[in-house]
């Protein structure tokens, strides 16, 4: 697809990035098994049966053999809450200077929520944007407008841009929070790596994600973390020196020393979660940061179909 120079000056880095992706990944769902998904159809939804024929498109029917209706611009089909995580540790592994690429759980999470803004933009989706840390720092509700749209890039941009000092977690608290604002149907999407370092036990965390349950939301849970470091524990046979980002401890170790218990909570502790999640009837979703965002996306398009 030719590259439309007035369109890329006008867009910020966040939102060219996250138009890429969504194009990439919608032309990749014709070689895939959601081929005829509606994605494509930013002014057409599908029709359903026994309703007024007047907006059915036939032109569209004698190209698809399908019924789809015209859309409308103040139609809504989803309201969808997306949740980011911004605590120290999102902010993990950092980066070295001058390097772009993608290597911490924020700028991946930023980028998937932005893609995911995209596509339901396309489809004329309202989106609201919640952002917390040791408390909720922002929440948005859904609309659909493109100045609203706007507003939540500019927000994504900021978390970009910001300077983090170290902060502990309280992902239960937040969490809950926002539940309790989000006051329609909605699909309920968070990026967190789930960790939380704010003196709040494992069950608190687990009840907060079953609070966001209630008024019959959707949530899909998108467990962000660096797979290689973070559960693998994939570091070279030698003593290093680990800093906790949330409360700046030091502890000198070797790490062939440590692998073995580490590895073996950090399974623990991903299995209790990801049963709790299928007790809840949350979508629970691994999201390695070395691996693309269509992982993200391919999520939400499978709990989107279920959804009708």
């Amino acid at each position: 697809m030719p590259i439309n120079q007035q369109e890329t000056h006008s867009l910020s880095h966040i939102e060219l990035l996250a138009k890429q992706v969504v194009e990439g990944f919608i032309t990749g769902l014709h070689k895939s098994p959601f081929h005829g998904f509606s994605v494509e159809f930013a002014e057409h939804r599908l029709y359903n049966t026994g309703e007024a024929t007047r907006h059915i498109d036939w032109k569209l029917y004698g190209r698809t053999d399908k019924l789809f209706v015209k859309r409308y611009e103040e139609e809504t089909n989803l309201r969808c809450q997306l949740i980011l995580d911004t605590s120290s540790s999102m902010f993990y592994p950092g980066r070295e200077k001058g390097d772009k690429d993608i290597r911490n759980k924020i700028t991946f999470s930023v980028y998937a929520c932005a893609s995911l803004m995209h596509l339901l933009k396309m489809q004329r989706d309202a989106v609201g944007l919640s952002i917390f840390d040791e408390k909720v720092e922002s929440h948005t509700p859904a609309r659909s407008s493109s100045v609203h749209h706007k507003l939540l890039l500019h927000k994504l941009e900021e978390v970009m841009e910001t300077e983090k000092e170290a902060t502990r977690t309280n992902a239960a608290a937040a969490l809950h929070e926002i539940a309790e604002n989000i006051h329609r149907r909605s699909l309920v999407i968070v990026f967190s790596d789930m960790f939380d370092n704010a003196g709040s036990d494992a069950n608190e965390l687990f009840s907060a994600l079953q609070h966001l349950k209630y008024n019959k939301h959707e949530v899909i849970l998108f467990h962000v973390t660096d797979h290689k470091l973070e559960e693998e524990f994939d570091f070279r046979n030698r003593p290093y020196q680990f800093i906790d980002v949330e409360t700046g401890e030091k502890v000198k170790v070797h790490s062939s020393k440590v692998r073995d218990a580490y590895v073996s909570s950090m399974a623990a502790f991903k299995k209790e979660l990801k049963l709790r999640c299928a007790q809840y009837r949350i979508d629970f979703v691994e999201a390695d940061i070395r691996k693309g965002f269509e992982q993200v996306l391919q999520a939400y398009l499978i709990r989107r179909e279920k959804m009708g």
